[in-house]
């Protein structure tokens, strides 16, 4: 089973975010980046798949030369190769048309890509992926078997989970659940030497008409001063709540 896997390069939350330009391009200087969690999770199981049944694991970025580091981690984690895309990620539609094309000359079984990346939080590029190469697909995956070219796999809904048959090929948007927390991979230093070895093919972009461009960014209204009230003055709190707060 040849398996690919999608990462997106995005900021550590504990990252301060400012823009430039009059907020209509994203300032990484000082910006710590880091692999987009939910590509983490099914990353861990796409080298569950790798030891307990001999998958290939790919991993792959639409990005600069400055994503490297980010697929270069995915590799000391345990992935066999990588490949980046050399261009910038411009939107949903033209990254899942860059990995298509990828996939299809690779011959993949299995993409795995996380639901959504958490820098933009778009949650289409899985989807899209699946419709462009026609193949299955499963969003919001939380559990994932393989037996030959068969597939038993659950999601979150809305309330609880749903249980799905079905086969390869087969695009996962995949998020917590699919491996637990606790299982996510620590690159040792072994796997980071090794990583240095390991092949990273650069492929040329292929011409996209992009449908979206961003205007500008706005990051959120900074929070209210926090107003304390006096255990025992309950009415004060109401009324603030009713007159102010108007959640009463």
């Amino acid at each position: 089973m040849k398996i690919l896997v999608c990462i997106s390069h995005v900021p550590d939350t504990t990252s301060k975010i400012n823009f430039t330009e009059g907020d209509s391009k994203f300032d990484t200087n000082g910006v710590q980046f880091v692999i987009n969690p939910y590509d983490e999770f099914v990353l861990t199981r796409a080298m569950w798949f790798k030891e307990k049944q001999g998958a290939t694991v790919t991993v792959i970025n639409v990005g600069t030369a400055a994503t490297e580091p980010t697929l270069r981690k995915a590799l000391a984690i345990g992935a066999d190769d990588a490949i980046r895309i050399n261009t910038e990620a411009i939107d949903g539609y033209f990254v899942a048309k860059q990995l298509a094309e990828v996939v299809k000359n690779g011959a993949y079984d299995l993409v795995l890509a996380g639901r959504e990346s958490i820098d933009y939080n778009g949650g289409m590029v899985p989807g899209m992926l699946a419709a462009i190469l026609n193949f299955n697909f499963i969003n919001a995956c939380i559990g994932l078997d393989v037996d030959g070219s068969s597939v038993t796999a659950s999601r979150e809904i809305d309330g609880g989970k749903e249980s799905l048959s079905t086969n390869l090929p087969l695009v996962i948007g995949g998020q917590k659940g699919i491996v637990e927390e606790k299982d996510l991979r620590i690159p040792n230093m072994r796997g980071i030497m090794m990583a240095r070895k390991k092949p990273l093919t650069i492929v040329e972009p292929i011409t996209v008409e992009t449908t979206t461009a961003s205007k500008n960014f706005e990051k959120p209204a900074p929070k209210g001063a926090v107003k304390l009230v006096d255990a025992d003055n309950i009415g004060e709190l109401v009324d603030l709540l009713h007159n102010e707060a108007k959640v009463i």
